[in-house]
């Protein structure tokens, strides 16, 4: 019987053990913090041996396959000394392909992935197809894949999730744009971040699709240099595409071989340019698969979009309080300041991951009346940009929405994006924003 070992034990662990005990494998999985106690029952109920608090090196070096959570970074040196040995470590998105023969339509991209992956789920779903939802959101995809059964697979899936993927291979591929992130994980190289976007075409063959955005220099610069197998489909806001998605004035229009589609900009159910772009990606896929306009057509303009993307939490005193903790680089909180029109108080601060503040120095100085920091070490922030706005600091949610709630005034914008991950204050970004609606909810 072949050894699996997983390293980490949440959602995308837990779930590669569950599918490699029920494929017969000797499992064990080991986490160097403390599980969940949802995740320990789990392991429990499927009586999957694991550890927490600590690895022992021992019981994972013996392994002939080890999944590792996309958390663990390459040069963590447990990892390192397994593939010194020949050991394959490997994400648990490979690990689940290999034992799925569903359709796959893999999403990734620096910005707009949750948001497109979750509205071409919902369209999927909406045309009355069997998908599941997973990789980066909701669900452990290895987890569907041991104890469900679906025709399509919509995955989300991060870069950290790609560097660990060899064989897998997406059906549909969409590439929503391509912005400096994580460069704290790419040894501060760019290029080595790109690369890891690009392995979402990997394996792939004619038949299969490559949807992309024909806007985005990055992208563009990348294929001038790489060869892609799959038929590509870009979409742009910038002229017309043979196949793919284009903007017509006020119209969004989508061809795929012989079919078309098109919509009002104005009808679709979410605001903003980058939105258009997720919209895009989502038209040409549900063309691709065959999905009658009607359906695709409801869809669009029903949506309701993602939590902690551009949401509205509330007005208070006039005020309308905006969580966008989702907003981890810069370019997120780019498209969010371009999409606002009324005078904003901005929240910024977390964990720098790398960033260049310039992209969004004439959108601060045409639109934001203060920023109001929300992080432990915020000296970059202060230094960027304390010549263009006033700049406080705070180190609680509840603190910092006091504080946007002083310096507002009725008709502005409290927008919580804060450029940053948020792991200096908060478990991870989705408690950030909830301890940030809890704040405005408690006004």
């Amino acid at each position: 019987m072949k050894r699996a070992v997983i390293l980490g034990g949440g959602e995308s662990g837990v779930g590669a053990a569950v599918l490699a005990k029920v494929q017969h494998f000797d499992t064990f999985l080991s986490d160097s913090g403390t599980l969940k106690e949802s995740y320990r029952n789990d392991l429990q109920k499927w009586e999957i041996p694991f550890e927490e608090g600590g690895h022992s090196p021992e019981k994972i070096l013996s392994a002939d396959l080890v999944i590792k959570s996309p958390g663990i970074p390459e040069t963590a040196p447990l990892v390192v000394r397994l593939k010194k040995q020949g050991t394959p470590v490997i994400s648990e998105i490979e690990f689940a392909g290999y034992f799925d023969k569903a359709k796959k339509i893999c999403i990734t991209g620096s910005n707009g992935k949750t948001t497109t992956t979750s509205l071409i789920y919902y369209l999927l779903q909406n045309a009355g197809l069997n998908v599941g939802l997973g990789g980066n959101i909701g669900k452990s995809y290895a987890m569907q894949v041991a104890t469900e059964q679906h025709d399509i697979y919509v995955l989300e899936i991060s870069s950290f999730q790609l560097d660990g993927m060899y064989d897998f291979k997406a059906d549909i591929a969409v590439l929503t744009n391509i912005t400096p992130d994580h460069l704290d994980r790419y040894d501060h190289n760019f290029q080595n971040y790109i690369n890891a976007k690009f392995r979402i075409t990997r394996n792939m063959k004619p038949e299969d699709c490559f949807i992309f955005c024909s806007d985005d220099e990055v992208t563009i610069g990348e294929l001038n240099k790489i060869v892609v197998q799959a038929k590509k489909l870009p979409f742009t806001q910038n002229g017309v595409v043979e196949e793919g998605a284009w903007l017509d004035d006020d119209t969004m229009r989508v061809r795929y071989e012989d079919d078309e589609f098109d919509i009002l900009v104005r009808d679709l159910s979410l605001e903003g340019r980058h939105n258009v772009y997720n919209s895009m990606a989502a038209a040409i896929t549900g063309k691709i698969m065959h999905i009658d306009n009607e359906a695709i057509r409801q869809s669009l303009t029903s949506f309701e979009g993602v939590e902690h993307r551009m949401e509205k939490v509330m007005t208070v005193g006039g005020v309308l309080y905006i969580n966008d903790s989702k907003a981890t680089n810069v370019n997120s909180t780019w498209y969010a300041l371009e999409s606002v029109q009324a005078p904003v108080v901005l929240i910024l601060g977390g964990t720098d991951k790398g960033n260049d503040y310039a992209p969004i120095a004439d959108l601060v100085k045409e639109k934001v009346k203060a920023i109001v920091c929300l992080g432990v070490d915020n000296r970059k922030i202060k230094d960027f940009f304390g010549k263009m706005v006033p700049v406080s600091e705070t180190l609680s949610a509840e603190e910092c929405v006091n504080k946007c709630a002083e310096l507002a005034a009725p008709g502005d914008i409290v927008l919580l994006s804060p450029c940053c991950a948020s792991f200096d204050l908060f478990k991870n970004y989705e408690d950030r924003g909830r301890q940030f609606k809890e704040a405005v909810r408690r006004l």
